[in-house]
């Protein structure tokens, strides 16, 4: 059984059929017609389109598991893939969770459980506190210690919720609340911890495999550096900063980290490596993630099979000495949303769809032409990869294949790639997590540039609309997904 939607359910179909191994679906209401649903061999409605009432209900899922007969679940990324509970409820329906063990998944998916892993496996981390905070008193007190620029974290989180950025005192006891208050309603839990603000680090994670024989490989690294409010938008493997010591550094200690707590199956550590190239521990995602294509490209090697091999009890194919990195691969994740009306979502029809293709080109998508784009979940509509020879090429390729790429109905952020990756600074690898937030501050809207003045004075009339106060959406909409907010207004004008 595939316990998730989308892109990432149909490629791991895609996966299952490849090794003769049948496969059983599920779905929400609003995705009864998604290709994830037409592609397995049976699949099943879950419930209404909120994930709460469908993709997040384990005990739905366990019960069409049930009923089936399937014998395996592999969740994807998102929804249950990092939920210790549901893991360990596999376990006890005798159902292989594809996956690490719930234990492992205790101790490394909770933020704050992982730091104190890391010290014990002895790897460097971000200086801050290593549990929860109990209130703004102890807040202050470790950010005191540590000294100002922080940064508040959800402890359950990722994906950028629950986090806030302090530059002074004055600024800690709003920014705990907020950070807290978003974690307590993206993750259920309210618990955030508190670290020191390392300025202008790159995002550099590795990728891990181990089997349930004792054997744990790195796969080389990723570079996720540009990112928006902590989301990452464009990933590449391998860095280009990256040289092979760092890179068997960073490997051998998030392979130490993994065996420390009984790791199995694919992982990923993440870290912050700072301008002298010292690296720290960030955290630990114990799933399969969204840019693991970038890594396929350049090893050759197929994660998925990989996963479901390892989660029949085979030993790892490879030993490290087997892993090579042959090429220069990029991911820009293609979204339903605009970025020159604030990156608001972009929810609807889509009219036409016109795919790349050619060398060096993949893309994982689960969308067609005719598809309806739901306001219930995450906007990605696809992962475009390209994959060169050499970072230039691969630049270049992505780029044409860019320009190739046609979706009709509604509105992407394909012409933000084609900015980004033509600008100089990321042509030359001049890129840090604070990179996209910099050049989106100085790049003048598209509509500024070169829209006809009628054009421009509809979209000032929009934006002097959306600017009142609005009585249909809830006091603390501002707090919410802004693909929550779209749904609620597009629902009004039916």
């Amino acid at each position: 059984m595939i316990a998730n939607r989308g892109e990432i359910a149909l490629r791991v179909i895609r996966a299952c059929r490849e090794m003769g191994l049948a496969t059983v679906g599920v779905y929400s209401d609003a995705d009864r017609s998604a290709l994830h649903v037409l592609h397995a061999d049976e699949a099943y409605r879950l419930g209404p389109a909120p994930a709460v009432e469908s993709y997040l209900r384990g005990d739905l899922i366990l019960d069409i598991a049930e009923r089936t007969g399937v014998d395996a679940f592999h969740p994807g990324y998102g929804f249950l893939s990092e939920n210790a509970e549901f893991a360990d409820a596999c376990a006890k329906a005798n159902v292989k969770f594809i996956g690490p063990p719930a234990s492992a998944m205790w101790v490394l998916g909770s933020k704050t459980r992982a730091r104190q892993a890391a010290d014990a496996a002895r790897m460097p981390r971000v200086p801050g506190s290593v549990k929860e905070l109990e209130n703004i008193a102890e807040a202050k007190r470790v950010a005191a210690e540590i000294g100002y620029p922080v940064m508040l974290k959800a402890a359950a989180g990722g994906g950028g919720k629950g986090m806030r950025a302090v530059t002074n005192e004055t600024e800690l006891a709003a920014s705990f609340a907020a950070a807290s208050s978003e974690a307590e309603r993206s993750f259920g839990s309210g618990e955030v911890y508190l670290e020191k603000l390392i300025e202008r680090p790159r995002h550099i994670e590795v990728q891990l495999l181990a089997d349930e024989h004792g054997n744990c490989i790195y796969l080389g690294e990723r570079e996720c550096s540009v990112q928006r409010r902590h989301q990452k938008v464009i990933e590449e493997a391998p860095s280009a900063v990256v040289k092979e010591d760092l890179r068997r550094r960073m490997g051998e200690a998030a392979v130490r980290l993994a065996l420390s707590a009984g790791y199995t199956n694919a992982g990923t550590v993440e870290f912050l490596v700072d301008a002298e190239q010292n690296f720290y521990f960030l955290e630990m995602n114990t799933r399969l993630q969204v840019e693991h294509p970038v890594t396929e490209m350049v090893t050759g090697l197929d994660l998925v099979h990989l996963q479901l091999r390892v989660a029949m009890g085979e030993p790892l194919p490879i030993k490290q000495e087997d892993v090579s990195l042959r090429g220069h691969a990029i991911e820009c994740r293609i979204y339903a949303e605009d970025p020159d009306n604030n990156f608001f979502p972009s929810p609807g029809l889509i009219t036409r769809l016109v795919q790349p293709g050619g060398p060096g080109i993949r893309e994982d998508c689960a969308v067609f032409a005719g598809w309806n784009v739901p306001l219930d979940y995450d906007p990605m509509l696809s992962k475009l990869v390209a994959l060169a020879p050499t970072r230039e090429m691969a630049i270049d390729r992505m780029l044409r294949a860019l320009d190739e790429y046609v979706i009709g109905g509604i509105k992407t952020n394909i012409g933000l790639f084609q900015r980004i990756l033509a600008h100089a600074d990321f042509r030359a690898a001049r890129i840090d997590t604070g990179y996209l937030e910099r050049l989106l501050a100085g790049s003048p809207a598209i509509a500024e540039e070169s829209a006809p003045e009628a054009v421009v004075a509809l979209v000032a009339a929009i934006f002097s609309a959306s600017a009142q106060p609005d009585t249909s959406v809830p006091p603390d909409a501002a707090t919410e997904s802004r693909w929550a907010v779209a749904g609620r207004r597009e629902g009004l004008r039916l």
